[in-house]
């Protein structure tokens, strides 16, 4: 229908009026000619055909009705939420009328609800039905006698729903509401959802006239009547934006969906404009102020830190007791899975020889468990001396609540994600998240890039380090303290007067590989003795550390500085315990069925063997190293003769020597701190010499003027092939003095080395290349004295002396130079004939 107009005059100070029964008589009334009017065919209209698709008057959207029609918009027919998910395909059949003439008055049907809406006394007819289901109502078309206006009957049932309220079964809290449809409703089926603001655009009713906007107090005199409004917004004065608007905001989302659909397309006058408005309404998505999301978005130097606290304590209050939880339960059988995997009988057949040799070793460190002296126990060797045997087949044998961290593994980890995690899997610490700490890294660049400020959402190695290690060493106080019953005579104790009255309670870690590639990590090295300090000064736990550094004080000092360390040295196996070591490792694994049925006596693997006399001399060129006494039990027990086994070790640990320190590039590979050339004249001089004085070296121009970058450095280049085991030396009264081979078999090894002519030749050609470098070097310095002095305007008696010494100097290092390429030409010579 296109509305007709209607003229407001003011009636009180406050604003305008409602729509007047006479007004809406006159816009009911002033209708638009009709298509018959026209002199057009007039299409025959089917009361109650299907609502799909387009509707209205040509398929337009738009809803014509007949002179002696009126149209009613029932509210609250049909739920808002679920009218997208529920098919109401009932309404949008053809049967519409048919089944509203025939309903029954159930409060489930919607058909039912709109039946039930209208008294039997209303003297209307209802000719066609429209729902809209995304605005859960329904358009009614109705025809009414002459003798009634649109008005009276939309008061009519006004009352009627407020005296008898209609409350369909999806809403209980409101009843369906009903108006008189004032506009021409556009029936859209685009996807706009219904929403509490309307937008109200002011259109010409002309195409030839301006628009006319109205007031705010028009606005509430209009639309009040359809719920409550809360706000009325008018466009900025000197806004540009065509067509003029205004905002209507109602409380409740129903309200303006009655008010649209009664509203849209309605025509007045404002009493004093000259040209009418159109009402042209729509759904608006109201913008609600988010002061706090605004302050936040604002405020990132301090939102960010805050949050990244929150997020930390939020971690520590969830994560960490249940890390504890698991670290308990995980200690606890921690102990039987170490010891459940034992090594092979014959295996412990040799190690029996070894610890009956280190009785003393082990029942000292035993002791020291039983004490309560708050330090450490360090087990000190050379790698391969079998210090982890010992104390974790012999000193801790049958002991519950055994730790061991593995330092070497923490340590050669690929990255600080890759230590973490290698860390927390050995103490049982879960659920661990290494990942994010990459993610969370890459996050706080981000924000500081951004912000200037670092979040703090990142935790380096330490702090994770440090985390993971305070928890467990929570979980070894609960350990400790698992056993303490209330029935105790001691029970009234604290916690620690109690673990400190019972040290054979306390757990015991075992902190393998400790300084194991010292120099890389150092952090990790740190905060393991430091937390291991706190282990022992709480009375938590017993620490053992295993180490094959000399330099274990210097770190550990640090952690415990009042402390004396209880410390054992394992060294060497003497000939004597190394032969019956050997052999005890020779005995067969068990003995056969035969064996066992036969009362015969039975003759060893060891008394079959007559080349076994041969094993006092090899042993005395292997050496005592238990790593190496059993790589010869192993090559003895598969056949090979004792010399054989001794001289394959032998070429093996040369090929590893000349791999490792002299086919390298010294100090340019790896950030080694020596040279090839200092390497090779230790292997020569301990060939020679087997003990070379420290102090010695270190005056030697292959140590104190290398010339190789890196290794000017004389004590940290001893330091370093020390470290890497070429080497060993040995200190005197807390003074390093002698040199010695790194290993037992290495002495072997290093004549070996020299027996090659190649080998010998091409490395003695280095050192006097370096050493022809040092002397040049020499002449350089002293020429350039010597020219400065002979630059001087008179010869002063005063510089005569420097001048010979300088001379001097110089012809003793020309004369070494030549005696070297002299000496180098010979090798040269040995290299070229040579294969």
């Amino acid at each position: 229908m296109i509305p007709g107009r209607a003229l407001f005059r003011p009636v009180a100070r406050h604003g305008l009026r409602a729509p007047s029964l006479a007004a809406t008589t006159y816009a009911l009334r002033h209708r638009s000619p009709t298509t018959a009017a026209l002199g057009q065919p007039r299409r025959p209209v089917q009361r109650w055909e299907s609502t799909s698709g387009a509707v209205g008057s040509d398929k337009s959207g738009h809803i014509d009705a007949q002179p002696n029609e009126s149209i009613l918009f029932f509210d609250n027919i049909f739920p808002l939420k679920l009218s997208s998910v529920l098919l109401w395909r009932a309404w949008e059949t053809s049967e519409l009328l048919k089944r509203f003439n025939s309903a029954s008055l159930s409060f489930l049907d919607p058909i039912g609800l709109v039946k039930r809406a209208i008294p039997e006394s209303a003297p209307i007819k209802v000719t066609e039905i429209i729902p809209r289901l995304k605005e859960g109502g329904a358009y009614v078309k109705f025809t009414h006698p002459d003798n009634m206006t649109p008005a009276e009957i939309e008061d009519e049932l006004v009352k009627s729903l407020d005296k008898k309220p209609i409350k369909p079964w999806f809403n209980p809290f409101r009843g369906i509401k009903t108006r008189l449809v004032l506009g021409r409703p556009w029936l859209e089926d685009l996807y706009r959802l219904p929403k509490s603001r309307l937008r109200i655009e002011f259109v010409p009713a002309k195409d030839s006239e301006p628009p006319a906007e109205l007031s705010q107090e028009s606005l509430y005199s209009i639309f009040r009547r359809y719920g409550k409004i809360s706000d009325i917004t008018s466009q900025p004065p000197d806004s540009k934006v065509l067509p003029k608007f205004a905002y209507v905001d109602f409380v409740l989302v129903r309200d303006a969906i009655l008010a649209r659909n009664c509203m849209h397309g309605f025509v007045l006058q404002e009493e004093g404009s000259k040209n009418p408005a159109r009402l042209r309404l729509s759904y608006e998505q109201r913008v609600k102020p988010h002061h706090i999301w605004n302050w936040i978005t604002n405020h990132p130097r301090i939102v960010i830190p805050v949050i990244a606290a929150f997020l930390a304590a939020f971690t520590v209050a969830v994560f960490d007791p249940i890390r504890e939880f698991f670290l308990y339960k995980w200690l606890k059988r921690q102990t039987s899975d170490i010891f459940a995997f034992r090594k092979r009988r014959d295996d412990d057949a040799g190690l029996h020889a070894l610890f009956t040799h280190r009785k003393d070793l082990i029942d000292s460190i035993q002791n020291n468990l039983l004490e309560t002296v708050e330090t450490f126990i360090v087990v000190q060797g050379p790698r391969g001396s079998g210090g982890r045997e010992l104390v974790m087949d012999q000193v801790l044998e049958g002991r519950r609540d055994v730790l061991v961290v593995d330092c070497r593994q923490v340590v050669e980890a690929r990255g600080e994600a890759g230590a973490i995690r290698k860390l927390a899997n050995q103490v049982g610490y879960r659920p661990v998240f290494s990942w994010a700490n990459n993610l969370s890294s890459m996050v706080d660049l981000a924000i500081q890039s951004t912000t200037g400020v670092k979040a703090g959402f990142s935790e380096n190695l330490e702090s994770q380090i440090a985390k993971i290690l305070q928890t467990t060493a929570s979980a070894l106080k609960e350990v400790s303290l698992a056993d303490r019953k209330k029935k105790d005579k001691d029970a009234t104790l604290t916690d620690d007067a109690y673990l400190e009255a019972h040290p054979e309670k306390r757990p015991v870690v075992v902190i393998d590989n400790f300084l194991h590639k010292s120099e890389e990590k150092g952090i990790v090295y740190d905060k393991i003795s430091d937390w291991a300090a706190a282990l022992v000064q709480s009375n938590i736990a017993h620490v053992i550390f295993l180490t094959n550094d000399t330099s274990f004080s210097k770190p550990l000092s640090k952690s415990l500085p009042d402390r004396v360390f209880h410390q054992v040295t394992l060294g060497d196996l003497t000939p004597e315990v190394a032969k019956h070591f050997v052999v005890s490792q020779l005995e067969p694994d068990e003995k056969s069925d035969k064996e066992e049925n036969d009362n015969s006596p039975t003759i060893t693997e060891k008394q079959l063997r007559r080349d076994l006399r041969e094993l006092d001399e090899c042993i005395d060129a292997l050496g005592g190293r238990l790593t190496d006494l059993q790589v010869l039990a192993r090559r003895l027990k598969v056949g090979q003769s004792p010399k054989k086994a001794v001289s394959d070790i032998i070429d093996q640990s040369a090929s590893e020597i000349l791999r490792m320190f002299l086919l390298s590039k010294g100090a340019g590979e790896g950030d080694k701190k020596w040279s090839t050339e200092q390497a090779w004249y230790l292997i020569k001089e301990i060939a020679a010499k087997e003990n070379l004085r420290y102090n010695e070296v270190l005056l030697s121009n292959t140590f104190s003027s290398s010339t190789t970058a890196g290794a000017s450095n004389a004590e940290a280049a001893l330091e370093s092939l020390a470290n890497a085991e070429l080497i060993t030396v040995k200190s005197r009264h807390g003074r390093p003095a002698t040199i010695r081979a790194g290993k037992p078999v290495y002495q072997a090894a290093f004549n070996r080395l020299l027996d090659d002519a190649v080998v010998k030749a091409r490395m003695d050609l280095a050192v006097l290349t370096e050493l022809a470098k040092i002397e040049a070097k020499n002449i350089d310095k002293a020429e350039t004295e010597l020219s400065v002095l002979g630059g001087l305007p008179s010869q002063p008696y005063q510089a005569a002396d420097r001048v010979n010494y300088l001379l001097a100097k110089l012809q003793g290092s020309q004369l070494k130079i030549m005696a070297y390429e002299k000496e180098m030409a010979g090798l040269k010579k040995v290299l070229a004939e040579e294969a």
